[in-house]
C-alpha cells in the first residue's frame, strides 16, 4: 500500500491517518460507484455535476452529448472528481465526537476523448454490465449512430488520493460514563422492490451491482 501521495493537491492534511494512495484502494471505491460529482470552470464561475461514472483499468469513464457544456468542458481544462460512499453513523457520547464511516476518492486531471469505435462499444457494453451485470447480453447495445451522437470521456486514476473512517467511537475518558447509547449505525444502498414496464412482467428481473443491497 502506498503512503505517498501521487501529487502535492493529493496529499491529505486533515486527519491523514485515513488517506489511501495506492491503485487498488481507489478502485475498489470507485468500482462501488454509480455517479461522481465533478467540479470544473467555465464561464467565469465554478461548477460541480453529478454524472453516472464507471472504471475500466486505471480510468474513470463518463459520457454526455455531443453538444454537451460540460464534455467540452472537461476536454478544454482540468477538474476534480469526487466519490463519497456513506457506510455508518458513528454516534458517540458527546455531540463533539460524532461522526460518519465513509469511503470516498478523489481525482484530479484532464479527461480525454475516446472516439475509436470498437473502444466506444466496449466502453458503453462495460456500463451496462456495471449498472446491471449480464444486461449487455439480453439488451440492443448502441448503435453506430447512437455511437457517434455520444462522446465518451476517461480521466486517468493516477493523480488520486482515497481517504477512509471505518471504526467505532473515539469518545473522551471523561465522557465514558454518560448514559447514553454509544455505537455505529451501518449505512447502505439498497434496491426496491422493481417495478416494471407494461409488457415486461413475464421476464426475468434484473441483476442489480452487488454492491447494492436487495430489499427484505
Amino acid at each position: 500500500m502506498s503512503h505517498v501521495a501521487p501529487s502535492p493537491r493529493t496529499e491529505i492534511h486533515r486527519k491523514a491517518q485515513r488517506a489511501h494512495y495506492d491503485l487498488a484502494t481507489v478502485h475498489a471505491i470507485v468500482d462501488q460507484a454509480l455517479v461522481c460529482h465533478i467540479a470544473f470552470n467555465q464561464g467565469g464561475s465554478v461548477h460541480c455535476l453529478p454524472t453516472a461514472c464507471w472504471r475500466e483499468g486505471d480510468f474513470l469513464y463518463v459520457h454526455g452529448a455531443n453538444n454537451s457544456r460540460l464534455v467540452h468542458t472537461l476536454l478544454d481544462g482540468e477538474c476534480a472528481v469526487c466519490i463519497t460512499h456513506l457506510d455508518g453513523l458513528v454516534l458517540a457520547r458527546s455531540a463533539f465526537h460524532h461522526s460518519m464511516n465513509y469511503r470516498s476518492v478523489a481525482i484530479y486531471g484532464r479527461f480525454q476523448a475516446v472516439d475509436e469505435v470498437e473502444a466506444k462499444e466496449a466502453a458503453f457494453k462495460a456500463f451496462v454490465e456495471h449498472v446491471s451485470p449480464g444486461r449487455a447480453a439480453q439488451v440492443r447495445l448502441p448503435s453506430r449512430a447512437e455511437l457517434a451522437g455520444t462522446r465518451l470521456l476517461r480521466l486517468p486514476l493516477a493523480e488520486a488520493a482515497a481517504k477512509i473512517r471505518n471504526w467505532g467511537v473515539e469518545d473522551s475518558e471523561g465522557d465514558m460514563a454518560i448514559p447514553v447509547w454509544a455505537g455505529v449505525i451501518p449505512l447502505a444502498l439498497r434496491a426496491g422492490a422493481p417495478v416494471p414496464e407494461v409488457g415486461g412482467e413475464a421476464y426475468s428481473l434484473p441483476a442489480h451491482p452487488g454492491f447494492i443491497e436487495a430489499s427484505n
